[in-house]
């Protein structure tokens, strides 16, 4: 085999691969798809809850009618940018510290991310260590923010979004600290 059909010969391989790379890719999203949706179905429909419903359950406790415990389960940056007052503030992924922090299994949970992904696996695992009483959030902090709901931030205290976007393009001369 000469030079140039070797060559050729790599390309057509490599060409090849990157399709069967694309196919293994897809049939993992479409596992994950599919992971996702039984995962949503061991949350009892009657404990997924609107913005509105976590809107009026927030209400009640700060005015002290409810001790119901709301939690935010996006990343400690993202809870940074904003979150309901008073909420608290544990990374999905740590799941397994919460019955340490609230061991009764009856105390009612409210549970909040970005979308409501996260929450969905998070809120899943809650009632397999024996939780009873968790609400999962649809439209997540994305859903609160475009209602005008408030949010506050350690930075600037109240703050409200009047326009909601999932990825805000900028225009920097230069930026620090990434």
């Amino acid at each position: 085999m000469n030079k140039k059909q070797s060559n050729l010969c790599c390309a057509a391989l490599a060409f090849s691969l990157s399709f069967s790379g694309f196919a293994f890719a897809s049939a993992l999203q479409d596992g994950e798809k599919a992971v996702f949706e039984e995962v949503k179905k061991s949350i009892p429909q009657d404990k997924v809850k609107s913005v509105d419903d976590l809107h009026a359950k927030w209400k009640e406790v700060q005015e002290g009618k409810s001790k119901a415990i709301i939690i935010d389960i996006r990343t400690e940056s993202e809870f940074d940018a904003g979150h309901i007052q008073d909420s608290n503030n544990l990374d999905s992924g740590h799941a397994y510290t919460l019955p340490k922090k609230v061991e009764d299994a009856d105390s009612e949970i409210w549970v909040i991310c970005r979308s409501k992904n996260r929450a969905t696996y998070f809120v899943s695992l809650l009632y397999k260590y024996g939780y009873k009483n968790v609400f999962l959030i649809e439209d997540g902090i994305e859903g609160w923010a475009k209602k005008g709901y408030p949010l506050v931030n350690k930075y600037m205290g109240k703050i409200e979004v009047k326009e909601y976007e999932k990825e805000l393009k900028e225009k920097f001369q230069f930026r620090e600290n990434k």
